[in-house]
């Protein structure tokens, strides 16, 4: 099983786009919980449950972020159980953490406790969220960014645009066939964290 006390190789990925957003360190814990879980099923490409080196670098290469093999591989090598091919997701929160701590510094308190600020600062993240699906800037999310978004991290949904639209459908509240952020918000307010 892997230290998940571990510090961070001294090697760090190299990203083509410089710094990390502040919404790499996403500060509500039991969102951050699901978002991560679900960015790492999409990195777990055959489904085995761990993510390669391999995996890890298409999946970045895929967002624009071309990682330094080299140094992923190092980075990534350290948080990888002996034995095992590559990350499982308790080893990928760790790197998550790991990272996040290096980037940003750690953080002095996770939970969910008093705001503090802190709805000030899931509005900003929600924000950044809203950009990357808003490819065009103009303030919508149409169902041709969604889908290409959507293709650009591998998803079955992407090929189909009538699903892509069935998507816009279920969020879209005005009916003008687009998601604005007010809609994005309220969607992603929604989500339901189980066991959390």
């Amino acid at each position: 099983m892997a230290d998940t006390n571990q510090s961070v190789v001294a090697v760090k990925p190299t990203l083509a786009k410089g710094t990390p957003s502040a919404s790499f360190r996403l500060r509500n814990g039991s969102l951050n919980a699901v978002r991560l879980r679900r960015v790492f099923d999409l990195f777990d490409r055959n489904g085995d449950g761990e993510i390669t080196v391999d995996e890890l670098a298409q999946a970045l290469d895929a967002l624009g972020l071309d990682a330094d093999r080299a140094s992923l591989a190092a980075t990534v090598g350290a948080y990888v159980p002996e034995g095992a091919a590559g990350l499982r997701f308790g080893d990928f929160d760790a790197l998550h953490r790991a990272l996040g701590d290096a980037f940003f510094g750690a953080l002095a308190d996770q939970d969910d406790g008093a705001d503090g600020g802190k709805g000030a600062d899931d509005e900003e993240e929600m924000r950044e969220a809203f950009k990357v699906f808003d490819v065009d800037g103009d303030g919508f999310i149409s169902a041709a960014e969604l889908q290409e978004v959507l293709k650009k991290l591998g998803l079955p949904e992407a090929s189909s645009m009538a699903n892509v639209k069935e998507m816009i459908c279920n969020v879209d509240r005005d009916r003008d066939g687009r998601v604005d952020f007010g809609e994005f918000k309220c969607m992603m307010q929604g989500i339901t964290v189980w066991g959390a």
